[in-house]
């Protein structure tokens, strides 16, 4: 078994992937447009990248699947907008709690008594969000960042389901990195799937947005599916060759955690207290079971970062 150290190059492309993810957040919020047309842009862009640059075939995609991410997309794209990003990344990182609640249901995987300690302190962390005053938008924008971890989730199952044949390990705890160390086989197909849906779905109520896009709308939108998603994933296949998958997991807490940073700096944009303690819950439910159950090394990542 080969014990060594993953080279320094491996472990810097999952730390730019989980950089690159950090900012989506602080673009979304700049992107002149309303929510359903940053997700709508957004997912036009990364699906015409990931078929130009990677080729997938869409013969093996799955349609519940791909309509799953696509509703993923579009909640957390619209919670970021709607909610402050530190409330949206974070309610949409309670997605690993409903992955190990449903896995025995769906999966067939095994529930222990830390996987339901994790699950309660992250749902417990989820409340916190609702917790004092909280201006009516932002109430939605809170329920649709808690209806994408659910989302979030399903997707995980679903790919998790979809390649159970070759799978090594299961579905976990351990942040997003960690879900694309071959445990999913090829979820590129349905990955695809899931961006053009969500472009179709959204396309008819945004036309208007569009006809007056900006130079900078536009090129918003293209470094949130060219850089932010579609450049995150060649660094986080290329990562996933050497760095296992518990490494990887925890590297990607980079993303939650600088995420609201990079808003606050960009625009000023500050959490409340009570979003910051649910937020501290969450991620140590995370960082909890990731440290506690570490995921298997990887095989070479073929899948794609569910959202």
């Amino acid at each position: 078994m080969n014990t060594s150290a993953p080279p320094r190059s491996a472990v810097l492309s999952v730390v730019f992937a989980a950089l690159l993810w950090s900012s989506g957040g602080l673009f979304i919020k700049i992107a002149p447009f309303g929510p359903l047309a940053v997700a709508c842009g957004r997912a036009l862009v990364t699906t015409i990248f990931y078929l130009i640059v990677l080729r997938p075939n869409l013969r093996g995609a799955r349609l519940v699947t791909g309509l799953v991410y696509a509703a993923m997309i579009v909640t957390f794209v619209s919670a970021t907008k709607l909610t402050t990003a530190a409330n949206a990344i974070f309610l949409q990182y309670t997605g690993p709690a409903y992955v190990l609640a449903l896995s025995p249901f769906l999966l067939r995987e095994p529930f222990e008594r830390l996987d339901a300690f994790c699950v309660a302190v992250s749902l417990a962390g989820m409340a916190l969000f609702f917790v004092g005053k909280v201006e009516p938008g932002q109430f939605w924008g809170n329920v649709l960042g808690a209806l994408s971890g659910i989302a979030y989730a399903l997707t995980i199952i679903l790919l998790r389901r979809d390649a159970k044949g070759g799978a090594t390990g299961g579905a976990g705890f351990a942040g997003r990195a960690g879900q694309h160390a071959g445990a999913y086989g090829d979820a590129m197909p349905s990955t695809v799937l899931g961006n053009l849906i969500a472009a179709l779905i959204t396309l008819p109520f945004v036309t208007g947005d569009f006809a007056r896009i900006t130079a900078q709308g536009a090129l918003v939108l293209v470094y949130l599916g060219v850089v932010q998603m579609g450049i995150a994933y060649l660094l986080l296949a290329r990562g996933l060759r050497s760095v296992p998958a518990a490494e990887a997991s925890l590297i990607s807490m980079l993303e939650p955690t600088l995420n609201p940073v990079w808003v606050y700096l960009g625009t000023g944009e500050r959490p409340g207290p009570w979003a910051v303690v649910g937020g501290a819950v969450v991620l140590a439910a995370v960082l909890l079971r990731a440290l506690a159950k570490p995921a298997p090394a990887p095989a070479p990542a073929t899948a794609a970062r569910p959202r």
